[in-house]
């Protein structure tokens, strides 16, 4: 680059950041150059990537943190000794690149003295993706000037894509892979074939979640277990994990990228921040959290972006998350004040696409000398003038694209306010993830992995199961919302048998439910999406089990270890009660995850405006209702409930009887709490909601009725299990056998009767086999059930639609429409609109005791996962 173009350069930045930009830290942002005086002399070594942007004005760099497997190179590694622009830098990668691969995320280690990054190898012409080179992970010793691939077998290398590796305090690597090697192992189990199953709603971008490995490369493990991306790991000062996760379950209100912790055997999974903090960016536009680093004052530095339109660019979010589980909302216990998110700067930095007067940031990595110094990669705001590139400043208003980003590498003084450069930036390069070469202090401990029969369970880490403990579904954030729901009697009332019985109880049953792992089409070719039938955006689903709820709203349940689940409360009849919980959970073999209750994913009605909500997920996060025992004063077959103090009923019923502790496939009620002799009233009912009274094919193995284990499912699929429902013979026999009534689904739901004419089906809904006009794919009884149709009539002889109006007020044909018809039931559950119509005609109304309680238990909880038409992609007919 010529002299007089790095001037231009230096003058354009300066002249965008002295308008625009001031320090929250520390005053006026004053951009310096490579030369001036640095209150603190800068002698540390500094590395960074160095990428070719695309060429053309027509090909913007713009990548999407949703798709980390991209190839977006070329780039190298460089490395300069002194963090000056006067420094020589040096290609470190050059030697096996040679700048054709692409190289992405680099840490270094605590002691200063290594750096850890991933390569891919240039991609193969027309190859197909299975047989391009794959992601791997390298480290660099600075010292020994050696370069080596941290996983040295070729075959173990190449079996998933590596990215985002990150130095742990004893030396071991926490980073971001498709390995998935626990989640393979569990699709056999299932009887599946293994692959890298793909992110929710984007089959062909493989979820990237966490992995750990050592020093050479060896002891690869599995430690998250998210459907989306868990990405950019760090460690915070007391040894936790800090990821960036994509929580992308549909229905969530906190859909996003937010950032979690966890300990680096995979256990005690935790939100820290962000759920409800993404409407912060430019305008409250929707921004993600990424890069998170923990910074030496106490706060989490992380870059906020949109997915994608900012050109890989955006804002740097100082965040307190120690006081704070979102922007607004105090963790309990915090002292008033916040908000929890503060700019770096004051620069008019936007997160929206489209220019940002204050130009962008790249990357950002604190510096742990005393400074709170920044590296940062940023570039000015530049417009395009026909072929010129000219500054934002002085030419607002006039309509004019945004520049390709001339990203470099700066560093950021809160001190005074200046930002200096310590690379020269060129056109069509980007300078990127920068580190510097310094030993950190201190360094947080080392968690250690935990030890059987000390840190977990043994037993159930051998079973391959963990146990989920919720303290009261009662609990909403620290609140007794068994207040609302029991006219001011709340959870110490609702627990009471002398006072409450089963059926005045609203909720009954948890059901835990999988997230099924889709291939990509290398695998399964051409998956279409009528696969997924009205609800694709749940994607398909599992049940793992259900399990009562006790009184005092306690639950506690072996869980699969290494499965992404969700928790739904049910009523009685094995329907969701409230709203989907839209969160994917996991428990390491062995752990016990305690959750103190539930948690609003919404304002509640009529809360003030000024009302904040709390997210589930992290300990301390409210102040939890006072649900242990208090001297057992309704003691019936579980005597010893006041031995322990504190506890949940839960817990001292599978205490007491450890095989409550296993789920069933079933829904089953026993009243073991109700003492006819001190609560005044017979014990609650036994009942059972089987799979084995139903007559029709059972979405379970036999094995899983009457013994369940860490790999049992129940798979519903509408063609092989909700279909034949319509079908099977319901007849009401007199004494001699005769048929006195015929209840069969299709015997009035169909479009001809016992002798062949022509009608219309009862209440316009076909039962029918055949495959649907509207869509060959499915059935027809599925597309009548679930979408919207329109209302026949006979007319001469054929069924056809009801048109309105027929004519005109002068007698003259008009411009009839058909007469639409709503479905009839929906995948939104089965408590709601038109679906609780349908079951209340079986139960109460037109149709009681048509089918039976099995039967509706299995329609209900196909509607409350979604209504899909498979929830199995390997039995999806192949085209």
């Amino acid at each position: 680059m010529s002299t007089r173009k790095l001037a231009t350069a230096f003058t354009l930045a300066a002249a965008v950041l002295l308008g625009a930009c001031q320090s929250k830290e520390g005053g006026g942002i004053n951009i310096g150059s490579g030369q001036d005086t640095d209150p603190v002399v800068i002698d540390f070594p500094v590395a960074y990537i160095k990428r070719t942007l695309p060429t053309g004005m027509a090909e913007p760099f713009d990548p999407d943190l949703r798709q980390q497997r991209n190839f977006d190179g070329p780039a190298d590694v460089y490395l300069r000794d002194r963090a000056n622009p006067g420094a020589l830098e040096r290609n470190i990668t050059a030697r096996i690149t040679n700048g054709l691969w692409d190289v992405r995320d680099i840490d270094t280690s605590w002691d200063g003295r290594k750096l850890v990054f991933a390569m891919r190898a240039t991609l193969i012409p027309n190859a197909d993706e299975s047989e391009q080179p794959t992601w791997d992970i390298y480290e660099y010793d600075v010292a020994a000037d050696a370069l080596r691939r941290v996983i040295s077998s070729d075959i173990v290398a190449g079996a998933g894509h590596d990215v985002a590796p990150h130095y742990l305090p004893d030396g071991r690597i926490v980073f971001t892979s498709t390995r998935q090697f626990q989640a393979r192992a569990v699709l056999i189990d299932e009887g599946k074939q293994q692959f890298a199953a793909g992110n929710e709603g984007q089959r062909n971008n493989p979820a990237f979640v966490l992995h750990v490995m050592n020093a050479d490369g060896t002891g690869l493990r599995q430690i998250s277990f998210n459907p989306s991306n868990d990405l950019d790991p760090a460690v915070m000062p007391d040894g936790r994990v800090l990821v960036s996760r994509w929580d992308n379950a549909s229905g969530s209100t906190g859909r996003g990228m937010h950032l979690y912790t966890l300990r680096p055997d995979g256990s005690d999974l935790q939100l820290l921040y962000g759920k409800y903090s993404h409407n912060t960016g430019t305008a409250a536009s929707t921004i993600q959290f990424t890069q998170p680093r923990p910074r030496p004052d106490g706060r989490i530095m992380s870059l906020v972006r949109p997915f994608t339109g900012t050109a890989a660019g955006g804002d740097i979010m100082l965040i307190d998350a120690t006081a704070f589980v979102d922007n607004t909302q105090l963790v309990a216990g915090g002292a008033p004040g916040g908000p929890a998110q503060a700019a770096l700067t004051t620069a008019d930095i936007r997160t929206l696409p489209g220019a940002s007067p204050g130009g962008r940031y790249s990357s950002a990595f604190p510096l742990w000398d005393g400074t709170n110094r920044v590296l940062v990669g940023y570039t000015p705001c530049r417009l395009l003038d026909g072929t010129r590139i000219v500054p934002c400043a002085g030419n607002e208003g006039r309509g004019l694209a945004e520049a390709p980003p001339l990203y470099g590498v700066w560093i950021f003084d809160p001190r005074d306010g200046t930002q200096r450069p310590i690379t020269e930036p060129v056109e069509g390069l980007m300078f990127t993830d920068i580190v510097s070469l310094q030993a950190r202090t201190p360094l947080p401990p080392v968690i250690l992995d935990g030890v059987a029969g000390r840190d977990f369970d043994a037993t159930l880490a051998s079973d391959g199961v963990g146990i989920m403990h919720i303290r009261s579904v009662y609990d909403f954030d620290g609140t007794d919302s068994a207040v609302t729901m029991t006219n001011a009697a709340g959870l110490f009332g609702v627990r009471d048998p002398a006072l409450f019985t089963a059926a005045q109880r609203t909720y009954r049953f948890v059901r835990l439910e999988k997230a099924v792992s889709l291939p990509d089409d290398e695998i399964l070719e051409d998956l279409p999406g009528t696969a997924f039938g009205v609800a694709g955006g749940l994607g398909m689903r599992e049940i793992l089990g259900y399990a009562p709820v006790e009184p005092d709203g306690s639950v506690r349940i072996k869980v699969p270890a290494g499965v992404a689940f969700q928790v739904t409360m049910l009523d009685a009849n094995g329907r969701r009660v409230g709203r989907r919980h839209a969160w994917w959970m996991q428990v390491r073999a062995g752990e016990t995850l305690t959750c103190g209750g539930c948690h609003n994913p919404v304002l509640p009605t009529g809360a003030p405006a000024n009302a904040t909500i709390r997210p589930h997920g992290r300990a301390g996060l409210s102040t939890a209702v006072n649900t242990g025992s208090s001297g057992g004063v309704f003691p019936n077959t579980l005597a010893a409930w006041a031995a322990n103090a504190g506890e949940t009923m839960a817990e001292t019923r599978t205490r007491i009887d450890p095989d409550a502790l296993t789920p069933s496939m079933d829904l089953v009620y026993e009243d073991v709490w109700t003492n006819p002799a001190t609560a005044g009233r017979a014990a609650d009912a036994p009942f059972a909601l089987r799979y084995s009274a139903l007559e029709t094919p059972v979405p379970t193995r036999a094995g899983c009725l009457g013994a369940w284990d860490a790999t049992c499912r129940s798979t519903i699929h509408y063609p092989d299990h909700i279909h034949p429902l319509w079908a099977k013979l319901r007849q009401v026999l007199d004494a001699g056998g005769a048929v006195i009534a015929d209840r069969t689904c299709t015997s009035c739901h169909s479009p001809a009767d016992a002798a062949g004419a022509v009608r219309v089906p009862a209440a316009q809904l076909d039962l029918g086999d055949g495959p649907s006009a509207d869509e060959p794919d499915h059935l027809k009884s599925y597309r009548e059930l679930m979408f919207p149709d329109n209302v026949q009539v006979v007319n001469m002889g054929a069924l056809v639609d009801l048109l309105d109006p027929p004519l005109l007020p002068s007698g003259q044909p008009g411009n009839p429409v058909p007469v639409p018809n709503a479905p009839y039931l929906s995948g939104a559950g089965a408590n709601t609109g038109r679906s609780a119509q349908f079951f209340a005609a079986f139960t109460t109304g037109t149709h009681a005791g048509y089918m039976t309680p099995a039967e509706l238990r299995l329609v209900s909880e196909w509607l409350d996962l979604g209504g899909q038409y498979y929830n199995d992609p390997f039995v999806v007919p192949q085209n």
